[in-house]
Formats: structure tokens, sequence, C-alpha cells
């Protein structure tokens, strides 16, 4: 007997959050990446459009294996291999640089992910062990540039930007950022000195910086769609992965 959930339109688009035809293109990505090839042991019981299924519910609701296994009528353990085996396989493709003669605006923030494991995560602001997670975006089109490896979420913004990747792909593109980035090079509001009022000119500055950094803040709320980023009970590279994939899930979501 089939297990409940089937790659079919009401399930994909009711428990991935993606359309069917987005869904199918995420499963090409995989196949292509090898997600199909031979692995060790015996041939997993599901094709690879269920698997993807499995890795993408996963991700959507943050259900236990124990709670996926029946959904899909396999054991825990299957479940588990699943994830491990494909997680990888769903990440974000690597963006092209912008051209010299195109005018882009990106955004950076970070944003603070719950997480067990103490050797990814630390005791942050949130009063939870978290993970610091940046996450590069298109002002105009919203979608996900680029997200670096999750860091303790008790290191500041700035110290996190520095020794991400995120700097040497931002090189030459226009990048702004809250004030927590001061003294990287991006361009961040005015800050208000004691007996210093800001001039009006500075003031109007910050008004449009707030109104368009903003927009870092909405995808955030949409990547949250995808529960596992919530509360990510995955270890060790867990958590890269499944930032990985959710801004893969979220890029693909968001093309008309």
């Amino acid at each position: 007997m089939g297990g409940v959930l089937q790659v079919e339109p009401v399930w994909v688009e009711a428990f991935t959050g993606l359309r069917m035809d987005r869904f199918a293109k995420l499963v090409k990505v995989v196949k292509e990446r090898g997600g199909n090839g031979p692995g060790r042991g015996r041939p997993c019981c599901l094709p690879l459009p269920d698997r993807v299924l499995l890795v993408a519910v996963y991700y959507r609701t943050n259900l236990t294996m124990r709670q996926l296994a029946p959904l899909f009528s396999v054991s825990p353990a299957t479940v588990c291999r699943v994830i491990q085996r494909l997680r990888p396989l769903l990440a974000l493709e690597r963006t092209l640089r912008p051209t010299a003669d195109t005018e882009r605006l990106w955004i950076v923030d970070g944003t603070l992910v719950p997480v067990p494991d103490r050797k990814v995560g630390a005791s942050s602001r949130n009063y939870r062990f978290s993970a610091n997670v940046q996450v590069i975006i298109d002002a105009d089109t919203r979608l996900a540039i680029a997200a670096a490896r999750p860091a303790p979420g008790n290191r500041a913004d700035a110290h996190v930007w520095r020794e991400s990747h995120l700097p040497a792909l931002t090189s030459g593109t226009t990048v702004i950022a809250d004030g927590a980035y001061l003294g990287t090079g991006l361009i961040v509001p005015h800050r208000k000195r004691a007996g210093r009022p800001l001039l009006r000119g500075q003031e109007e500055d910050n008004a449009e910086h707030r109104r368009v950094r903003a927009r870092v803040e909405h995808t955030f709320a949409r990547m949250k769609n995808w529960k596992i980023l919530r509360d990510c009970r995955q270890r060790g590279d867990g958590l890269h992965h499944a930032v990985q994939a959710v801004t893969a899930m979220h890029n693909l979501a968001m093309t008309r």
C-alpha cells in the first residue's frame, strides 16, 4: 500500500508551498546532481520524486521522522537515510555576479535559528541556543542570492559577515545593511551622536534606507514558512543544508 502523501498537485502544494511545475524543477535539479544514482546498501523503496517530497515536507513542516514515516509508508530509519542522502542536493545554486554595466542593489541581514547542537549554536539574545544565519537578497526580485554557513548566535553580525564568503561574492556590488554592519564597507544608516542630531537630509536617507531594507525582513518571514528555520533539530551540517535548501525552495516559490 502506498503512503498517504503522493506526488500530486494537491499534496505537493499543500505540504511544500511549491506549485507542481516548480516541484518538478526541484526534482530535476536533484536528479542532475546525482540524487538517483547508486548509494550504499540496498536501493531505496521510494522513487526519487517521493524522496524529494519527503525532504521538502520535512523542511516545510518540521515533523519528526517518526511522524513522517507513516505518511510515506516507510520506517523512521528510511526517512532519516533519505534526508541525510538528499539534503545536500537541494542547495541553493551559486549566483553569478552581476555584470559591470548593470545596476543591482543587494541587501544583507542575519536571523537567529534555534538549534540544539552546541557546536553550531550559542546562547543568544533570543534566550535560546541559536545560530546566526546571514542571507543576501536582491532588492528588486526578493530572491535569495547567497546564504553563509551558520555561525554561533552570540557573534555580532559584522563579525559573522567578515568571516563568511559573502564579502568576496559582493565585491563591486552595492549592498545595504543595518547599523550592526558598521565598519564593514556596506551602506548603513547614518548614526546619531551625542549632541549632534542628524541633518534633515540624513533623516530622509535613513527613512529610505529602512524602507528598502525591510524587504530582507519580509524575505526572512517567507523563508520561515519552512518551519525547519524556526527550530532546527539537525546537528552538524544539518542546519547549513537546511538553510541552503530553504533558500532554493524560496526562490522557486517566488519565481513566476
